[in-house]
């Protein structure tokens, strides 16, 4: 299970851009062609935390549908697993992929001093 270590990252990155403070929450955007799985990711989230600045942190995670752009409809198009370089409403052929790639940390809550 990859996720683990790609959630390992996720809290070191975290952890050095809050610079001390506790972290209460975190959201990755996470594309379906990425290669990573949603519920693995919420699985391996307590492990990934466990006796880190994000120990009680909650995550959330936003999944983004994978896309390719079709010159034929001159739209994007939303792809399955099953994608087979071909555009899924006109069958004109396609490769041009452009969401569902992404792993980024969208948001980090930090608790702060008043």
């Amino acid at each position: 299970m990859h996720e683990l270590g790609i959630l390992t990252g996720v809290v070191s990155t975290v952890t050095e851009a809050a610079q001390g403070r506790a972290i209460t929450a975190v959201g990755l955007r996470v594309g379906t062609r990425s290669g990573v799985i949603e519920e693995a990711l919420a699985a391996s989230w307590p492990i990934a935390i466990e006796g880190t600045d994000c120990a009680d942190a909650s995550l959330s995670i936003e999944m983004i549908e994978a896309t390719v752009y079709c010159p034929q409809c001159e739209t994007e198009q939303p792809i399955d697993e099953f994608f087979a370089l071909a555009c899924p409403a006109c069958d004109f052929p396609t490769a041009d992929l452009r969401h569902g790639r992404e792993f980024e940390i969208s948001y980090v809550d930090v608790e702060t001093d008043h």
